[in-house]
């Protein structure tokens, strides 16, 4: 794909979606945290309905340590992995407050280092929280810009690498939130609804519907 093309279908979403983010609901930067790992292979419904219980009870890192492994497992059981996903969380709570004197970290080495982060929450992170230009790159993402041939790549990696190089600094920092709900609800695994597309006049995909 062309520059030119990228950048009118940057200009769309941009035009229709100024202001685009997560639907994850949170109050507090811990609590996007923990919405953020528990989103990893769950919906971002499912992830809202647990937390909507969950930070009733606890929503602090103290708090959840108070809650305890296995009160925490009873309250996170419908998404997947969570036995891992709890484990986690608690050895994540203990590091904040025992490291960070509660606070969450604004630089990725340290966000990574804690248990169940990786790359794509600590982008997701540094974005919202902290308003870094950092661009993650989940299966939505992934699939959107493989089949637009937007920023083709056979790996996160490489999608992630290329969309930072051909991006323009001003529109980082909202790219992934778009084509997260554009993978979401228009370009899906399945069923692609490329009949209401908004950016169906610059995108190369070769099978459209």
């Amino acid at each position: 794909m062309n520059k030119e093309k990228r950048y009118n279908i940057l200009s769309l979403f941009l035009k229709h979606n100024p202001n685009p983010n997560t639907e994850l609901i949170f109050t507090s930067d811990f609590e996007l945290l923990l919405s953020v790992m528990l989103s990893a292979r769950s919906t971002d419904l499912m992830v809202n309905k647990i937390t909507k219980v969950l930070f009733s009870v606890a929503n602090t890192p103290e708090s959840i340590l108070l809650l305890g492994l296995e009160e925490l497992k009873s309250y996170i059981k419908h998404v997947g992995l969570y036995h891992t996903k709890a484990l986690n969380i608690i050895r994540t709570s203990f590091l904040i407050v025992t490291k960070y004197q509660g606070y969450i970290p604004k630089n990725r080495n340290d966000l990574e280092s804690f248990p169940g982060v990786g790359r794509k929450t600590a982008n997701i992170i540094l974005n919202i929280l902290f308003k870094k230009k950092t661009i993650a790159v989940d299966t939505h993402v992934f699939r959107v810009s493989n089949r637009t041939n937007f920023a083709s790549g056979k790996n996160v990696k490489e999608v992630e690498k290329k969309l930072n190089r051909v991006v323009p600094a001003v529109f980082k920092s909202k790219i992934h939130f778009w084509f997260v709900l554009h993978g979401r609800y228009i370009c899906t695994a399945r069923k692609v609804k490329c009949n209401i597309c908004l950016i169906d006049k610059f995108c190369e995909f070769k099978e459209k519907k």
